[in-house]
This record gives structure tokens, sequence and C-alpha cells, in this order.
């Protein structure tokens, strides 16, 4: 039997079965445990409950929900059966739920809600190899052939014989595929990021040490389980070393989640910390006289002892003195209303994060730890390691892999946590995998003592301030089908929502303004027009995509874009940064 994340999920519900796994609120605001004992015999429950509803190994599953107890036993156990788990975005439109579903070959789809299963039968025509749909715990019942309640499911596991999992597990491959990732590209829809069993235990080995995660340590699970980071951290790096996993009730509850469970590790994208800063830096502003000076006096020496622990050097006697005072003036008192009160390791990454946010957490004694990485790697590329942080950078490469810049400046990388390629295409994988090393896309540099700086992207991806790939050209491309559009781009590169900047096609728009008896001078001010496309994005473009890939704002330019202004390419591809250099002021008025 190889090393794999089922194997591990066994050994310590074996080993260590009263540890608690996972924790779910109920009604009555108690976190209720589960043991790993329980854990283990619930997933091997499912993955019999897969066998018997004639799931072979090399088939696959899909997921779509939120983070629950159902989302990580269905996947743990499509593994443990020998197939590969697709998780899908909760925010996905019934379009792009389909393609997941249609695209990975899934027979057996897990779903939330009622919600989502709408999305599911809207689709179900383009469907043809789906044959069971399981519905997680508290769903009402669903009069329909095709689904099954969550305990439906379970019940089927009297038909397969506890050896039949021995058997699946004994037939596993190190470098079989053990779940897929699906992450968007430049162009065309999503791609499917094919992950080993040999890539993910290796990863989770190495993110439990580097981030120091141990079986008494416990952290909330609320980012998108579809991505995989948050696996990490949910899922394969606690199962690795036996730690706990708090279930936050909803994303809109994630901050009194974090103040009622207070946990001691961490991982946030940018936007959470950005929360929080712009939170509590409010109310300590307030501060006036004696408490400002107390509150700036404690800030310094929190960035003084982060100091210290980021260079890993242990501060003397005489500042230890200081920072305990801090500590009862201020970090005893702000760490716990933002949930960090236990808070021993914080990860940000998904997306880039200034070094001020990073800054700004130092004063208050709190390090976060930043890292790069991307799905094709399992996540990490390199960390900002305990005792080895440096802000303004995403830290030195992580143990056993190899990381080189390419003569362009791009990001290369080469280890055991590198994936398979991309399922079902293999010109992207070409691409991406040249003689063993991943070309990231990423732009970067590193310093004399081996911390990597990222300086630019050469892939058209926007990264939200929330940690979503976004592939502009789509989104683009659907502006364009409007009447009247000439061009259009997507700004949203680390901002909290997509906005566009939108050309009018000269004779189009005489044209409107001619029908609608208005002036065509200005016309791209008008009211009407406004209204007209303000309907239409909605209707014909958000329509086609998740709710974080919505164009929220629009602008409207009074000319179209030109070569002169170094805005188009002689073949009229626009050219982006050159618009976002000349239009900058109408983008920024965007976001005030």
């Amino acid at each position: 039997m190889i090393d794999s994340i089922p194997s591990r999920l066994l050994a310590q519900g074996r080993a260590n079965s009263d540890l608690q796994a996972y924790h779910v609120r109920d009604d009555n605001g108690n976190w209720n445990p589960t043991s790993y004992g329980t854990y283990s015999r619930q997933i091997q429950e499912a993955c019999r409950a897969l066998i018997s509803l004639g799931f072979k190994s090399g088939d696959t599953t899909a997921i779509l929900g939120f983070n629950r107890p159902e989302w990580v036993i269905f996947d743990v156990a499509t593994m443990m059966a020998g197939g590969a788990p697709a998780g899908i975005y909760t925010t996905c439109s019934s379009h792009e739920v389909q393609y997941i579903i249609d695209h990975s070959g899934a027979e057996l789809v897990l779903l939330e809600n009622l919600t989502q299963w709408e999305k599911v039968k809207a689709e179900r025509a383009n469907l043809p190899n789906l044959r069971h749909v399981v519905m997680m715990n508290g769903v009402p019942d669903v009069a329909d052939d095709l689904v099954m309640s969550w305990d439906e499911f379970l019940a089927h596991a009297k038909d397969t014989p506890e050896s039949a999992i021995d058997e699946r597990l004994d037939g596993l491959k190190e470098g079989q595929i053990a779940t897929f990732i699906y992450t968007s590209g430049t162009t065309g829809p999503p791609k499917a990021v094919m992950l080993s069993h040999k890539n993910l235990t290796w990863t989770a080995n190495v993110a439990a040490q580097i981030s120091d995660i141990h079986s008494d340590d416990y952290s909330v699970s609320y980012l998108p389980l579809s991505h995989i980071a948050e696996q990490m951290f949910s899922i394969h790096s606690p199962i690795t070393v036996g730690s706990s996993i708090y279930f936050a009730q909803s994303l809109d509850l994630v901050a009194d989640n974090l103040k009622e469970v207070q946990p001691t590790v961490l991982f946030g994208v940018p936007r959470i910390w950005e929360k929080m800063h712009a939170k509590v830096s409010a109310k300590m502003a307030e501060a006036t006289g004696a408490k400002a000076k107390i509150l700036s006096w404690s800030q310094a020496v929190g960035k003084e002892s982060t100091d210290f622990r980021n260079r890993g050097e242990k501060p003397g006697l005489l500042f230890r003195v200081k920072r305990k005072m801090a500590n009862r003036l201020l970090f005893s008192k702000i760490q716990p209303l933002m949930g960090l009160g236990n808070a021993r390791m914080c990860v940000t990454g998904a997306a880039p994060i200034s070094a001020e946010i990073l800054e700004w957490f130092a004063g208050l004694d709190i390090t976060i730890h930043e890292v790069y990485g991307q799905s094709e790697d399992c996540g990490p590329t390199t960390f900002n390691l305990i005792g080895r942080t440096r802000y303004g950078t995403v830290g030195p490469t992580i143990a056993g892999t190899e990381v080189k810049i390419a003569e362009d400046g791009e990001i290369c990388v080469r280890g055991p946590h590198v994936f398979l390629g991309y399922y079902k295409d293999e010109a992207a994988t070409n691409d991406a995998l040249v003689d063993g090393w991943l070309q990231s896309g990423d732009l970067g540099a590193f310093d004399s003592e081996g911390f990597l700086t990222i300086t630019g992207r050469k892939k058209e991806i926007i990264i939200t301030a929330g940690g979503k790939n976004i592939a502009p050209k789509n989104i683009e491309a659907a502006i364009k089908n409007l009447p009247l559009v000439s061009q259009a781009v997507v700004i949203g590169d680390r901002r909290k929502y997509l906005s566009a900047l939108i050309t009018l096609d000269p004779e189009a728009a005489e044209a409107w303004a001619s029908d609608q008896g208005v002036s065509a001078d200005g016309v791209h001010a008008n009211d009407k027009l406004i209204a007209k496309f303000d309907s239409d994005i909605e209707a014909k473009v958000n329509s086609l995509f998740a709710r974080v890939e919505h164009i929220r704002k629009f602008t409207v330019l009074e000319r179209d874009f030109t070569m002169e202004d170094g805005e188009l390419t002689p073949t009229l591809k626009i050219k982006r940064r050159p618009i976002n250099d000349n239009w900058s002021d109408t983008i920024e008025a965007m976001y005030q």
C-alpha cells in the first residue's frame, strides 16, 4: 500500500482515534467535535457506498458546496476508492457547473443545497453521463430518481464489504491522479490540474513542516475547498499531523466564528487580512490623547518584536519586559477581537498582499507569512519561513524543490509537487511543463539572500483581492458581443471586484443616438445609454459567469482605443498596461 492521504487517515483513526478531527457548530452555539476514529469510519462508509453504486478505480466525482464534513468525507472517500474528486466553486454559473461535471467525467455529484441542485437540473440535458446526485445533510427531499439524500447514499455501504477498501488502497499508485483542481486559463474554459497522490502527500509533509503544525493545532475552514490551498489547510495537512478543523457556518459568519474558536493556525487570502485591518485600524484611529500615545508606543514595540521573530533572533531581557507591558496594554485586547488571540501561525496567499498591511499586523505582534505558488505545484513554491521572513517578498524556495528565473524573468519550478498536467489538454500541458519545469507565467527575481519578489505576470490573468483567478478575455468577449461596443477591458487585479472600460463603435453609436433623438456629442455619458449597458451587462454578460466574475461597475469612454495612444497593437489587439496608464484616473474613480 502506497503512502496516500486516505491511508494516512486510516492510520490516524487507528493510532489516534480519540483526537478531535473536526467540529461543527449547532444551533445552540456549541461546537460539537468528531474524533479521528469516527472520521475514519465515516470516510470508509462513504467509500463503500461509492463502490456499491458502481464507482470504479479511475472514476471521478464532483463536489459543489460550502465547507462541511460531507465535502471532505466525499472527497477523501473518492480517493480511497481509487478515483479523483473535482471541486466546484459555489459561485459558478449553471454553465460552468455543467462544464466541470462533464469535462471531469463525474458520474456522481455531491451538492450542498437546492440552489446548487437547480444549477445541475438546468443543465441536465447536457450531462448524459451523470448517474447520481447526492445531497448533503439537512436538505429537503428532492422528488427525482437522480437524487438521493446523504443517509440514502451511506445506506448503500452495506452492499460492499470492508475488505473492498483494502483492495482499492492496494491498487493505488503514487503517480495516479488523486484530485482535480479546476483553474481559469487565459482563454477558453477552465483547465483541470491533475495532482497525484505523491504530489499531495509530499506537499502536505512540507506544508506541515514549514507551518509548524502539530496535532494540538486547530484552524477554521472557510475558504473554498475547491482551491488547493484550502485543501492543504483543511484536509491534507490536518490528516497528516492529526490536527483539528472547525467548519465555519458560512462566509457571512466567519468573523464571528473566528472570535469563538480563536484558532492557532489561520490561512487567509489578502482580502481577509485587509478587512481585519480596515475595521480595527479605523477604531484605533479614534483614540486621542494619552490613549493614542499608548497605542503608538505599543505598536512600535509590536513591530520590533516581530522583527526579532522574523530574523530568528531572541530579544534581551529589557525588551521582553517592554513587550510584556505592550501585550497587557494592547495585544491581548486587540488580537482576540479579530479571532487571533491564540494564533501562532498566520498565512496569506493566493494573491499579492501589500507590505503595509503586513507591517500593520506586525504592530499588533502578529506575523503573517506570505506564501507564493499555484495550483500546478499544489500551492507552495516559496514561503516566508518562521525565523526567515521578509515583508515585500514571498520568501525563499521551499526545501526539496528548485526554482529558477528564465531569461525573460519567468519563474520556473521543478519538484515532487509539480502537477501531472492538464486533463484532456495536451497542448496546454506542453506549454506549462518544459523538460520537467513548470512555467509559472509569473515574473520575479531573487535577492542576494534568496528571497523571491514577484515583479509581474506574463499571463493575462486577473487575481482579485479575494484570491480568485479570472481570465479577462472571456468576459471581455461577452461585453464586445453587446450592440454598440467596440472594445472592452476588464479591470480587477488586486481589487475587491471587477470593473470594465468600454469604448463605442462610432457608427453604431451615432445611429443609436439618432434613433433615440439625442445628440451624438457626449453620447458616451448619456443616461439612456448607461441604463442600456447596465441592463445588458447584467442580462447578457454577468449571467454567463460566476458571481466573482461579474462586472460591478463600468465606464463608457469618450473615445475608442488607438494605436497612436499606444493602446492597440498593429493587429488591433489591446495593450493592457498602456490602457491602465492612460485611463488610471477613470479606473480609480470606479473604486472610490
